[in-house]
């Protein structure tokens, strides 16, 4: 469900209005960078999650990019809150977005062309199936790897990257699974199409870290901090593929996925079968802190306040 309203460029504008131009440079190219973020439904209205490290990290994909605006994560935690009021939203998945837009049709958008940026809500439930945050999904190990380091700039959420994310999903629907599984240049586990992985085998937790492509995720960094809190070891390592088949239990985590396990990969059994007790202790956890039931410890949540 969309809302009515979208932050664009410092002001308010209706949905059907908040249009661009077909020569936008982001269309043509993928020059843009983005964020994914959930605010929750808390007994003290709704709450965002994470909302500073989602700001920081975009203005860090911008200046990679080469994105010149005008914003800083200030200006922006403050939009991104007014948006979330202002459609009225009990829960939401937000949309803050930064990108070339027209001007220019060449390679080289630096200067050329209007720098736009826009922030958008949604109506969003579990996004790989609300059966999935007990039952765990069947995934597959995809035919398409990460992009190799010097090739794209993987720890940017830019709109390019998701080119190859866009591949490994589609060819795991077309599959009959759930999600696919990307492997890195070297034949290593990288992540997800849109998530990242953690695998237990033998109570130790084992997760890839930078080299495999992978987006240094803000769930992945929430899930790890709940992990060390309760007092299991985490390894952080390249993960064979073998390791998958072999694993007592894995889990995704993202903020469309949340924490999500899996429940077989390539047909092979993982497990029970189902959501394993680490997965489960990790998602208790976290699903106790974004709904308000627990403490928020961390520090997590921002809320919006009339």
């Amino acid at each position: 469900m969309t809302a009515e309203w979208v932050w664009r460029n410092g002001e308010f504008v209706k949905w059907d209005d908040a249009t661009v131009h077909v020569s936008a440079h982001a269309l043509h190219y993928g020059s843009s960078v983005f964020e994914g973020i959930r605010a929750y439904d808390t007994p003290k209205g709704p709450a965002v999650f994470r909302l500073r490290e989602h700001t920081e990290r975009l203005m860090q994909g911008a200046r990679v990019m080469r994105i010149e605006h005008e914003y800083d994560p200030d200006s922006l935690d403050r939009a991104i809150v007014e948006t979330i009021r202002k459609n009225g939203h009990a829960s939401c998945y937000i949309r803050p977005i930064i990108f070339r837009g027209s001007g220019s049709l060449g390679l080289e958008g630096r200067g050329r062309t209007a720098t736009e940026t826009i922030i958008f809500t949604v109506e969003m439930g579990r996004y790989l199936g609300a059966e999935a945050i007990e039952q765990g999904v069947d995934v597959q190990i995809s035919s398409f790897r990460r992009m190799a380091p010097d090739t794209h700039m993987a720890l940017v959420k830019a709109g390019g990257n998701y080119v190859n994310s866009q591949f490994v999903s589609m060819e795991a629907h077309d599959n009959g699974f759930e999600e696919g599984i990307a492997l890195d240049v070297n034949g290593y586990v990288s992540e997800g199409a849109g998530e990242n992985i953690f695998v237990i085998l033998n109570g130790v937790v084992y997760t890839p870290g930078a080299w495999s492509s992978i987006l240094m995720g803000i769930t992945r960094d929430s899930a790890l901090r709940i992990l060390q809190s309760q007092g299991v070891e985490i390894r952080f390592q390249p993960v064979a593929r073998e390791m998958l088949y072999m694993a007592d239990e894995i889990f995704f985590t993202g903020t469309a996925a949340e924490v999500t396990p899996v429940k077989s990969v390539d047909r092979i059994q993982i497990g029970c079968g189902r959501r394993g007790p680490v997965t489960e202790a990790v998602q208790n956890e976290f699903f106790a802190i974004t709904s308000g039931e627990m403490p928020d410890k961390y520090n997590w949540l921002t809320f919006v306040k009339e």
